[in-house]
């Protein structure tokens, strides 16, 4: 029963998208840069920021995994390349 307690509350916790969790994050910044916010406050946001910010990274991870450009090679046919590959480097 714990276990599917912390299951329900990781998925409500989870954003609905990339951009609604960078501008929760954008929020959670400006809160704790303005200098108003209790210990307790400012500790649970900046949790919160963080696991925004690991949300963040593994989608742009996903994503960037999912783009590849095509090169022609020397011979005027196009191959698929990771985008983050340099095209002298195959």
């Amino acid at each position: 029963m714990k276990n599917e307690q912390t299951n329900n509350k990781k998925n409500q916790d989870e954003p609905a998208s990339f951009e609604a969790a960078l501008a929760e994050l954008e929020e959670i910044m400006k809160k704790l840069e303005s200098g108003n916010l209790s210990l307790d406050e400012s500790i649970n946001l900046y949790a919160r920021g963080v696991a925004l910010s690991h949300y963040c990274n593994k989608k742009l991870e996903e994503a960037q995994n999912k783009i590849s450009l095509l090169v022609k090679d020397q011979k005027g046919e196009f191959h698929p390349q990771d985008f983050l590959q340099d095209p002298q480097n195959k």
